[in-house]
């Protein structure tokens, strides 16, 4: 291994069973989401915020999978700084093949549930990695069933306001667990990041940016 091969390949270190970056700043989550920072957390990846305030409207034509691929690197490029690696991320649910992003108000909100009732949806997020101008996405896809929900089910769930700020105007980690009937892939990727892919994609940017081998200690 040469010189510069030995500078940059010890990247990654565990340390008290935290994932630490040795060699360059922390981890940088370009989200202000609560749940995203919970599963870094949760998995033992040191990690700092910073919020990227960036146009969240879907482009003519613009697939979902597409859609969340450029949402999660403009996020990550809009805060990113020189030797930084920032990670940007974008959740949306599909049902029926169109976007159903967080919903504008209560009745939006009801509006979707009745969509999702008794039906198999998909979840999608997109995950960006970014430093030094290099950039590396990934899409993951969870899809989730629903079972049939009452009116009474629907209006008591928005009226405990958790719909309002979640894509597809649930959050299935909260009261909306006991409307899961199925669930096929990530779970956490439903939550709002798939960490496992995350952590797979920290170790593959960082063999393609020093071509040489990752050496965890």
């Amino acid at each position: 291994m040469d010189e510069t091969c030995s500078r940059r390949s010890a990247q990654f270190r565990f340390w008290g069973g935290l994932l630490q970056m040795t060699n360059h700043k922390p981890l940088v989550l370009a989200s202000a989401s609560p749940r995203r920072s919970e599963l870094l957390r949760a998995a033992g990846i040191e990690f700092t915020v910073r919020v990227a305030d960036i146009d969240e409207t879907v482009l003519p034509g613009e697939s979902p999978g597409d859609y969340v691929r450029r949402l999660a690197g403009e996020k990550a490029q809009a805060v990113a700084r020189a030797g930084e690696m920032v990670l940007g991320a974008d959740t949306t649910v599909v049902i029926g093949g169109e976007i159903a992003g967080k919903p504008v108000d209560a009745e939006d909100a009801r509006r979707m549930l009745k969509l999702l009732s008794g039906q198999w949806h998909e979840v999608l997020t997109g995950v960006s990695l970014i430093r030094s101008g290099q950039i590396i996405s990934e899409v993951a896809v969870t899809r989730v069933k629903f079972s049939e929900l009452t009116e009474a089910e629907i209006d008591w769930y928005v009226s405990t306001g958790e719909p309002m700020d979640k894509a597809g105007a649930y959050g299935i980690q909260g009261y909306a667990s006991r409307f899961v009937e199925g669930i096929e892939g990530n779970y956490s990727n439903v939550v709002g990041l798939p960490v496992q892919v995350v952590y797979r994609l920290l170790k593959e940017f960082e063999l393609r940016i020093a071509d040489c081998g990752l050496r965890i200690s």
